[in-house]
């Protein structure tokens, strides 16, 4: 043994004497042989059975120095590797930092050091370092620095380094093309990467596949598949990659019989045993809800690995079959199969799509026992599965507790509040958003849109409105439809409107359907029916909705002559059998114009069992022209299908307390709470300096309260000096008749109108939103205080709008 080695034995105790000695007698022989100093064979030998601890590397290096061989640039490109797999660049770069005149080998292997381990600015710099000191710049070095650019998104860059690959004349490379090729897909630029593509001399599989994937990706499937041709022509064969290229070409296409035709293919090819390959394709049938096909071919797989299993769970869910979803998932757990977060993402998913709350919070716990990491994806799935199932605490819970939250953690959270009928906390949560840097995503907006409907907030509403602008987000039919209803709700028709006639190209029937609603909700029924004229004219088909808008617009308007000759006409020219919503909006129709008998006989002769709705359209006729008996016997068979309904209970005690039977509406009342159940509280918004406030009936808990009460002790003087004799029949409770008075004043609208005249300029319009009908008496009252203060003023409550001006209504005292 040399005294190198005993030098390093000594150093290294534990080292194996055998492997030194070997070695070393190896290098003495190739020394011999080839005329090179000893020295540099041992030391690369031990090198590179050495490397896989930086003590035994740096031990090496220095011996490299010691015996002045450090100038070997096959040496120093060893440790240069070696310390770039132990993750020490700084070393590895020292090593080339002070290494006379570099190579190229050398430097490649210190670039492709940076790229391993993504340090790719450092890449970048040293490429470059290389070009400015002219050193060759080789396909290896071309290939590393365009991995770097790629990881930094760095386009031009990489263009720069396609230039200088042209000039330098190794473009043809076959590896390098194929680098190439890759990085122009990435960055969409496909028909450069099909130059680059065409131009490579020499084309392995590895370049089809790129070119083949680039068309995929760029939906240019036609090309995609014509490229996969010449590539059979050309006797290359197709590998897995190619095949899966051409599956997701399919699902792109939404072309299932190109699917079964690549299928056939696969199986000619002899890869049914390819998991990637047959994973795809179970991928690809479920995507395009061939979900027995997809069943198929994951029962016929010999191996299955958990992306199969996460792609046949997924599959399910997709296509509405969430109990199968939790078979499958109680087979993997059976077989002692690994779950991950992609698995239980997909069962959350499930469980929101049913709402199946209580399934949702056994995988929650589950999580927690597998001991799964609480990722992005994972938390947002829960945030969106407790939103959906109305379970608002938990998904607050949650969504507090993240600390990382994208723009969908966000969404889930905003749509939650939105869909559970938290519009103001939902507007505050955007807020919030905003101040945290968040950028809103089309369905954040849309969701905002909605919420800003509910509560009536055209400030709000408004400004949503010019982010989507803003933003350039396409304005396509299902937009728009929530922006011509926000408009409605919010009061301005003439802006929902403008809205319509900008999308009417489309010749969507929702869009059509929305513009029908808004009129019916303003008393607009003429223009309703009229649009629904037009519409037909312009061969736009309608729809079930479109009879439910325009039965409910003629409704409100009191047209029940057209209304009744909608309605049967619908099955008859245009074969829309009605449904139990057609039934309950005519019903509705006679019932508002007084036709009690006839909306009677109507339920009577119906082809199916009434249900409810239809019931309560009857019940509410009943009690709006006071039809005690009729509205009694209505009720009995309401609570014979729904004897949970509070809204049943309420409007049957109602009826009792415009009767004056106490001693019902007391037995109701105490029925109601024996039940658990409770009355809707009345409340009305509204919205004043970009910020939406609430009253209750008989609130006092407003900071402005004290000045409220004396705007409406003042109002109360003017509206009585009018003549004006209150309807105290409104108040359904058995209290003396000055109580009935007290209590008429402090309804939330008359709050929330006060609270606008103190809080709005003179003459201003002011916007009232209110969840519940508008009493008599407060429509009454109403219609004096706007010829008062000679203000218009809007109030939209749970049946439509009324517009307020100079003493008169929009609604022509028929609501």
């Amino acid at each position: 043994m040399s005294s190198l080695c005993l030098r390093i034995y000594n150093f290294i105790p534990k080292l194996p004497f055998k492997l030194l000695f070997s070695s070393t007698y190896s290098a003495f022989k190739n020394a011999h042989y080839n005329q090179t100093p000893p020295i540099i064979y041992e030391l690369s030998s031990l090198l590179q059975q050495l490397s896989e601890t930086l003590i035994w590397v740096k031990s090496i290096h220095a011996h490299i120095i010691t015996n002045a061989v450090y100038t070997d640039r096959f040496l120093a490109t060893k440790l240069v590797k070696a310390y770039s797999h132990l993750g020490h660049l700084s070393y590895a770069r020292h090593v080339l930092d002070h290494f006379p005149h570099p190579k190229t080998v050398l430097c490649n292997a210190m670039v492709n050091g940076y790229v391993q381990h993504e340090r790719y600015k450092e890449t970048l710099d040293l490429f470059r370092l290389m070009d400015s000191l002219e050193l060759d710049v080789d396909s290896y070095t071309c290939n590393f620095a365009l991995k770097a650019c790629s990881g930094l998104g760095d386009y031009e860059a990489g263009r720069e380094i396609i230039r200088i690959a042209f000039d330098k004349r190794i473009s043809d490379d076959r590896f390098l093309g194929s680098s190439m090729i890759s990085f122009l897909v990435k960055f969409d630029d496909i028909d450069e990467a099909r130059r680059v593509f065409d131009g490579l001399l020499e084309k392995d599989v590895v370049c089809w596949n790129s070119m083949i994937g680039g068309y995929a990706k760029a939906c240019q499937y036609d090309k995609a598949f014509g490229l996969f041709q010449s590539m059979c022509k050309c006797r290359i064969r197709p590998s897995p990659v190619t095949m899966v290229s051409l599956i997701q070409a399919c699902v792109g296409m939404k072309n299932i019989e190109f699917g079964k035709c690549v299928h056939g293919c696969v199986l000619g090819l002899g890869m049914s045993d390819d998991v990637l390959v047959l994973t795809s394709l179970v991928d690809m049938y479920s995507k395009m809800s061939d979900i027995e096909s997809a069943r198929y071919v994951f029962e016929g797989m010999s191996m299955k690995n958990l992306v199969s299993w996460n792609a046949m769970i997924s599959g399910c869910v997709q296509n509405g079959s969430v109990h199968e979803s939790f078979k499958l998932f109680r087979r993997l757990v059976l077989s002692r199969g690994v779950v991950d977060s992609g698995t239980i993402v997909s069962l959350l998913q499930g469980c929101a799509q049913i709402a199946d709350l209580d399934s949702g919070k056994i995988l929650h716990c589950c999580i927690f026992r597998r001991g799964l990491e609480l990722n992005l994806i994972l938390c947002t799935a829960i945030v969106d599965l407790y939103s959906k199932c109305g379970a608002l605490k938990q998904a607050k819970f949650v969504f507090d507790g993240m600390k990382n939250k994208n723009v969908i953690t966000w969404t889930a959270m905003l749509v939650g509040l939105a869909q559970n009928g938290y519009a103001e906390d939902a507007l505050k949560l955007f807020s919030q958003m905003q101040e945290e840097g968040v950028s809103a995503n089309l369905v954040t907006l849309v969701s905002l849109v909605h919420s800003c409907a509910h509560l009536g907030s055209l400030k709000k509403g408004r400004s949503v409105h010019g982010q989507l602008i803003r933003k350039r987000f396409a304005f396509d039919a299902v937009n728009m439809t929530a922006l011509i209803d926000m408009y409605a709700k919010c009061g301005k028709i003439s802006s929902a409107e403008r809205v319509f006639n900008k999308g009417i190209i489309s010749k969507d029937v929702i869009l059509w359907n929305s513009m029908i609603t808004g009129y019916g909700i303003h008393g607009l029924g003429d223009r309703a029916v009229n649009l629904y004229r037009i519409m037909i004219e312009d061969g736009v088909r309608p729809n079930g909705t479109t009879y439910v808008s325009l039965l409910t617009a003629c409704s409100h308007s009191g047209l029940v002559a057209e209304g009744i000759e909608l309605f049967y006409s619908m099955e008859t020219h245009h074969k829309i059998r009605p449904t139990e919503k057609h039934y309950a909006c005519l019903v509705d129709l006679l019932g508002r114009a007084g036709r009690l008998e006839e909306a009677e006989a109507v339920i009577n002769q119906m082809p199916f069992t009434p249900g409810s709705s239809v019931f309560e359209a009857l019940l509410s006729g009943c009690r709006t022209h006071k039809s005690i008996d009729m509205g009694i016997k209505t009720a009995d068979r309401l609570l014979c299908l729904d004897s949970m309904n509070p809204v049943i209970h309420v409007m049957l005690s109602n009826i009792y307390a415009e009767a004056r039977k106490w001693d019902a509406v007391n037995h109701i009342r105490s029925l109601m709470r024996r039940k658990g159940l409770r009355k809707t509280p009345g409340y009305s918004l509204i919205e004043v300096k970009n910020q939406v406030h609430s009253f209750f009936a008989g609130d006092d808990s407003h900071p402005n309260w004290v000045e409220i009460h004396q705007v409406l002790e003042k109002l109360r003087s003017e509206v009585e000096a009018t003549g004006y004799v209150p309807e105290t029949s409104c108040v359904l409770r058995d209290v003396d008749e000055p109580m009935k008075i007290k209590l008429l004043w402090k309804h939330s609208e008359r709050l929330a109108i006060a609270f606008g005249l103190l809080s709005t300029p003179a003459g201003s319009l002011i916007r009232i939103t209110k969840n519940l009908r508008v009493c008599v008496d407060c429509h009454t009252v109403t219609k004096h205080i706007s010829k008062i203060v000679k203000r218009e003023i809007i109030v939209r409550d749970a049946n439509r709008f009324h517009h307020f001006i100079d003493g008169n209504c929009s609604c022509n005292d028929y609501w």
